[in-house]
């Protein structure tokens, strides 16, 4: 078996209201698995103290942004807080090709826009928060926001949970630990379906034709 190829590579979406506990699970599911690597976002905004460019973004003018988006080289792109995030489309590419999976942290909108571009490479998982309530809790707890920010987040949390049929999975986090098993547990399913094993087919083929070797 040593000698078959690669699988295909998977692009996974984590998408949530904020505060519902996505950006967590994203870090321990890349702790708990390293083969695992966020996507790498092209982005028009600054760089802040301590990014590196092309580690943890790809930082370009508005020109050249636009020129991503003019020749077709974006999967998906969104305007966020006044300045434009996109996700370059042949890194995406190559990790396909090379069997990596990638982590996307984007929003209903861009998950349209992937899975547009790159069909059944993509497994789309939306997490709830058990309840409003708790997701304000949350939100308050982090301590690192306004009034008016929590205020607004609670607001745009309707709006982003509406779409949570359109996603492939949909997790309730009331307890981070068991959201991330069930994660992880997704992840390993969709590694194991047949067209991202491509050598399945013809060892098949070799079994019925050769069924004494």
């Amino acid at each position: 078996m040593a000698d078959q190829p690669t699988r295909r590579g998977l692009l996974i979406v984590l998408s949530s209201p904020s505060g519902a506990g996505k950006t967590t699970i994203s870090r321990k599911l890349m702790e708990a698995d390293p083969t695992i690597r966020m996507s790498v976002s092209a982005t028009t905004r600054p760089a802040r103290p301590g990014e590196v460019d092309g580690k943890d973004y790809h930082f370009v003018s508005e020109e050249a942004f636009q020129h991503l988006v003019d020749e077709g080289e974006l999967a998906e792109w969104a305007y966020v807080f006044d300045h434009r995030y996109g996700s370059p489309k042949e890194p995406i590419k190559d990790a396909l090709k090379a069997g990596r999976d990638i982590l996307f942290d984007i929003d209903w909108q861009g998950t349209q826009q992937l899975e547009t571009a790159f069909g059944n490479d993509l497994v789309s998982i939306f997490i709830l928060p058990p309840s409003m309530g708790e997701l304000e809790r949350r939100l308050r707890d982090r301590a690192t926001d306004s009034e008016e920010v929590i205020q607004g987040r609670m607001r745009r949390a309707s709006g982003e949970i509406v779409h949570w049929n359109e996603y492939d999975y949909v997790l309730i986090n009331d307890n981070v630990d068991t959201c991330l098993e069930e994660v992880k547990a997704i992840i390993e399913a969709e590694r194991l379906r047949k067209h991202r094993r491509p050598y399945v087919a013809e060892l098949a083929r070799q079994l019925v034709e050769r069924p004494n070797d």
